[in-house]
């Protein structure tokens, strides 16, 4: 109960976050308080709706299947990439990415550093087998541990530019590809681990650790993109 209370805890503690720098952003980037409270319904109805979704699809038990194609990721992961694509793309010249501080969108990816921890107890626990986690082939916290670093050299210090931040949000996505490329073959590929049964317990694929699949994995994909699309966009950046 205590970890499934912290898989909870984490999510709501980041959709804070999100809320918080948002909500700044609207401030920022509208007026009128008319459309600043429009933009505020839309993005906390979308959220809490997306949870609602998890929540119930999560405890269903309908996604806890071995069968092909996975259905965390036809039902979770995809939908989130296709609302990251089209999001972005839709929004990649508007005002409003610019007024998002750029120091923001790094270092809020330390939050993956407290996920990893969730999966070493996880793997403790019996929900993760541990090539899923740090112990394994999942190397995502050593890229959260880069984040405080990689924005103390360039807003800090001054040392790097900030074309360096574009190269380490595209290496953040990569290792988070092959995060998920570790997590659909235990389950369903696990010769490549030397065994002959799935690795990835069933209970994994339910409430509330789907939460990972369905929002904090996605969230962070979203963050990095987010941040690449407004450094390519910004002024200083070009």
């Amino acid at each position: 109960m205590k970890l499934e209370l912290a898989y909870i805890g984490l999510t709501i503690i980041i959709i804070f976050i999100v809320f918080k720098g948002s909500f700044y952003t609207i401030n920022k980037t509208f007026y009128t308080i008319e459309k600043q409270h429009k933009k505020k319904r839309i993005l906390i109805t979308g959220l809490l709706l997306w949870q609602l979704y998890i929540f119930l699809i999560g405890s269903s038990g309908f996604l806890a299947s071995y069968s092909f194609p996975p259905r965390v990721a036809l039902f979770l992961i995809i939908p989130s990439f296709i609302f990251t694509v089209i999001f972005i793309f839709k929004n990649s010249d508007h005002r409003w990415i610019q007024n998002i501080p750029k120091h923001w969108l790094i270092y809020i990816q330390v939050f993956r550093i407290a996920v990893e921890l969730l999966f070493v107890f996880s793997v403790a626990k019996g929900i993760l087998h541990k090539e899923a986690s740090i112990e394994g082939y999942n190397y995502d916290m050593i890229i959260a541990f880069t984040a405080p670093l990689i924005g103390l050299l360039v807003f800090k210090f001054n040392v790097l530019s900030e074309k360096w931040l574009i190269y380490w949000n595209y290496l953040g996505l990569g290792v988070l590809a092959s995060v998920i490329f570790v997590f659909i073959t235990t389950a369903y590929t696990p010769e490549l681990y030397g065994s002959s049964i799935p690795l990835l317990p069933l209970e994994s694929f339910k409430y509330p650790y789907v939460l990972v699949a369905g929002f904090l994995m996605p969230l962070a994909v979203f963050i990095h993109t987010l941040s690449i699309v407004q450094l390519k966009n910004s002024h200083e950046y070009l």
